[in-house]
């Protein structure tokens, strides 16, 4: 892209006039948070039962004495060999907030279908000290729709991102970054697919478990702190040509 090289104050002009943009989006983004704060809760009467460090727990468990819970659904199918790059790339962000979050009564926790002592290992690597927990055979990333079966992919009848269809993982033959991405997991591009990313918060009240949000994809995008830094750098994401980001401990690498 050709960019124009102008005078300081030409400069300033076409940034206030941005600025007036970006203040309408912030006010914009505050609307729609307190509008997630509004949405109606679902209360979870199924129980779900999770591997951790500290034996099988309960849903209610993971929120470790606080009254709110924010689940990161890390791809990480039980086949894979390493985690998601996509998702290894977000999580370098979750260690620095992990405490923070807890000071406002809230506990992050990663979730997996992989077994757990491969987590641990792959968070060892990874040098990352959040809670990640294994969601293993229970139907909780099922039901929350971050994993599918075999059958579902077969048939077309995976539903993401609350519509059917559409996303990269359910195009075949799968484009070259799934399958660059599927082979990084030492899996092929249809196993790959068949965990998803995402986000879901719960609260609990009078001894209940609430669902309250859910979201995916570019949902996870404000989570994604690369990103942040890049939309704010010269050339932004620069996202021509295949993926340029790796798991952090890859760069160097041939």
């Amino acid at each position: 892209m050709q960019h124009q090289v102008v005078s300081r104050d030409e400069w300033m002009k076409a940034r206030l006039a941005l600025l007036e943009e970006e203040k309408e989006l912030t006010r914009r983004s505050d609307e729609l948070a307190r509008r997630r704060r509004e949405l109606p809760w679902v209360r979870g009467d199924k129980t779900y039962v999770f591997d951790t460090e500290e034996g099988s727990a309960a849903l209610s468990d993971l929120f470790q004495g606080r009254s709110q819970l924010l689940v990161y659904h890390f791809m990480f199918g039980p086949d894979y060999k390493a985690g998601c790059p996509s998702c290894s790339s977000v999580a370098d962000g979750f260690d620095g907030s992990v405490v923070h979050l807890a000071n406002h009564d809230v506990t992050l926790v990663a979730a997996s279908r992989a077994p757990l002592g491969k987590l641990l290992a792959y968070r060892q690597r990874m040098g990352w000290s959040f809670p990640w927990v294994s969601s293993g055979d229970s139907d909780f990333n099922f039901d929350f729709n971050v994993s599918f079966t075999e059958q579902q992919q077969r048939d077309g009848e995976i539903r993401y991102n609350y519509r059917q269809g559409g996303h990269a993982l359910d195009i075949s033959p799968a484009p070259d970054p799934v399958v660059k991405f599927a082979g990084m997991c030492g899996v092929d591009a249809p196993t790959y697919g068949r965990d998803r990313p995402g986000l879901s918060a719960f609260v609990t009240e009078d001894g209940a478990v609430y669902h309250t949000y859910s979201t995916y994809t570019r949902g996870v995008d404000g989570l994604w702190s690369m990103y942040q830094w890049l939309d704010r750098a010269p050339r932004g994401r620069n996202e021509q040509g295949p993926p340029r980001f790796r798991r952090h401990d890859e760069y160097g690498r041939r």
